[in-house]
């Protein structure tokens, strides 16, 4: 059984599902939203007992949901592989940039490994992200970069939304009314080729100063990644290069070194 764990409970699960029908196999999985930010995950597991972890905040917040896919007796250890979902949102006002930063480090230490506590991806700046490109493929996504006065003076969803050459997100989601053709499958799958290979190739460039996809996934991890962007975007000019958590997490879950 496989957890996967959102921060919102709508963009996130709907874009999951295409990528689930585009790209995976049939099987058993659970999908979870956990409605407030990583830095609220943070102080969950901060004030829960020690050795708490992902599935004991889960449990805790649905304690009283009847839907929930979580009994008093659901361990981590009953999860074949845990992944979360989670935004920067570096224009988050209850904490400082710096408070933030430490934190996220700190998470990203905690969930680096999807057969143990789970592997936590993270949006730079937020989910919205995945929509900030013009026409795909897009040869000027390597350079797309948004400041923290820029998203503190607009909200990113709309400065995304007024950015890309398209008005919704119908290029990389299946029709859900209905049966989608195998034109739109196949245009879809191919968006979210060119997505992956945009952001696979730029996170590789912010890493590693070569703009192309890596030849082992470890060369971009999320650690290495947050280390990039906070060395050479967030503490010299309070920005974030854009990149999406989803693209980068199909190269990693299909790229086996």
């Amino acid at each position: 059984m496989i957890l996967f764990v959102f921060e919102g409970k709508k963009r996130e699960p709907m874009l999951f599902e295409t990528m689930k029908r585009l790209f995976f196999r049939e099987g058993q999985s659970i999908t979870c939203s956990f409605n407030n930010n990583i830095y609220q995950l943070y102080q969950d597991l901060q004030e829960m007992d020690e050795g708490a972890d992902i599935v004991s905040v889960l449990r805790e917040k649905n304690k009283d949901n009847e839907d929930s896919p979580f009994k008093d007796d659901t361990r981590t250890s009953d999860f074949s592989e845990i992944y979360l979902f989670f935004d920067y949102d570096f224009q988050n006002k209850n904490l400082t940039l710096d408070e933030m930063n430490v934190q996220l480090k700190e998470l990203l230490e905690i969930f680096n490994d999807e057969t143990d506590n789970g592997k936590l991806y993270i949006n730079y700046p937020m989910i919205e992200s995945i929509r900030y490109t013009k026409a795909l493929p897009d040869p000027d996504f390597i350079n797309y970069t948004i400041t923290l006065s820029e998203c503190q003076a607009n909200d990113f969803k709309e400065i995304a939304a007024e950015f890309s050459s398209y008005g919704n997100l119908d290029y990389i989601v299946l029709p859900t009314r209905r049966e989608p053709t195998e034109r739109e499958i196949n245009k879809r799958k191919q968006n979210w080729i060119h997505l992956k290979e945009q952001n696979v190739s730029k996170a590789n460039y912010i890493c590693n100063g070569v703009h192309c996809i890596p030849a082992d996934k470890s060369a971009i991890s999320q650690e290495i990644i947050f280390t990039a962007e906070l060395e050479k975007y967030i503490v010299p000019s309070d920005s974030v290069a854009i990149l999406s958590a989803f693209p980068i997490f199909l190269y990693d879950y299909f790229k086996t070194v």
